[in-house]
């Protein structure tokens, strides 16, 4: 097994900014598995809140290359590293390189009838006036996610909101409100019509959700990276917002979505930014998905080669076999 661990930096096509971070560069790592004629190729972007960069997932990859290139599988990979971005790349290119080895596409090796996805739009912070604006860009996309804080977040709503109203917002707070600040706003979010809020408190300090009977569904992000989190956090949320990057890869993620939609849990697929290689195994997630946000490409000033097609209403192709899967 030849394995090959590569740096993939691309500028974003203008800075994004979310609570308390501003990406301008998407750093991630692609692996690539060469087994014979065969080539298997994964993405990782990533999890910036834990403190992972392109340099520690290199590393960490580097430190599995002698298990790597004799055989390591898939179940072995689950314990050789952590759930983070270098795992997922790793993975990912497993899956992948399995499907190019058995000639079969990922679809046939889960059993799973494909059919496309619709991705939101995603509207990162500014004034009121530049996210109205912003929201206007994405007119043909239905499905708009905001990203807010506690400074002026009905505003920004109110904005938006005239400037589409039409439009199925879920809003992100990615960990940026206290509490009570949530329940203040939660009448506006109602008279608004916000489908969903997204991570409104801290990762490990949400436990007041527990209690809350909120009208407006809450689905956990950074609270919820691996099985075992969810395991602590499932009452407090229902939705599951599942990232690759924070599950360490699609075999992680599959047990995640089965323990979700056990407990009755409405899933969201996600994404820490990235380009189409590693929206294409979250797609897969995205089959059982009642949120889909998958638009990572469109953040970019430019996809890599064979990259998904993002067509009109939001609907995003299913990958192709070239991409991945």
């Amino acid at each position: 097994m030849k394995y090959e661990i590569t740096p993939m930096t691309l500028p974003l096509e203008r800075p994004f900014v979310i609570t308390g971070h501003t990406f301008t560069n998407l750093e991630a790592v692609v692996v690539t598995l060469r087994d014979g004629e065969n080539v298997g190729r994964g993405e990782g972007d990533g999890v910036y809140y834990l403190g992972e960069s392109q340099q520690s997932m290199m590393d960490q990859l580097e430190s599995v290359r002698t298990r790597v290139e004799t055989g390591m599988t898939r179940e072995e990979l689950q314990d050789a590293l952590p759930a983070g971005g270098a795992r997922n790349a790793l993975d990912c290119a497993l899956w992948d390189l399995e499907c190019k080895s058995s000639g079969q596409r990922i679809w046939k090796l889960l059993g799973i009838q494909p059919k496309t996805l619709n991705t939101v739009a995603t509207v990162g912070m500014g004034t009121p006036s530049e996210m109205a604006a912003r929201s206007l860009d994405f007119s043909s996309y239905p499905n708009l996610k905001i990203k807010l804080d506690n400074h002026d977040p009905i505003a920004k709503l109110d904005a938006i909101r005239k400037a589409r109203p039409e439009a199925k917002l879920v809003i992100d707070v990615n960990q940026g409100w206290e509490y009570q600040e949530l329940i203040d706003y939660l009448p506006d979010l109602v008279r608004l019509k916000v489908a969903m809020i997204e991570q409104p408190l801290r990762r490990a300090g949400d436990k007041k959700l527990e209690d809350l009977e909120s009208p407006i569904p809450i689905g956990a992000d950074e609270s919820c990276c691996t099985l075992s989190e969810y395991h602590e956090i499932k009452n407090r949320y229902q939705v599951i917002n599942i990232k690759l990057d924070k599950t360490g890869g699609l075999t992680e993620a599959l047990k995640l979505v089965n323990a979700a939609r056990a407990d009755g849990k409405q899933i969201m697929v996600g994404n820490m930014t990235g380009s189409s290689l590693s929206m294409a195994p979250a797609y897969v997630i995205g089959q059982f998905s009642s949120f889909v946000d998958i638009d990572g490409p469109l953040l970019l000033a430019a996809d890599i080669e064979d990259g998904l097609q993002y067509l009109d209403a939001g609907v995003v192709g299913l990958p192709s076999e070239e991409l991945w899967g």
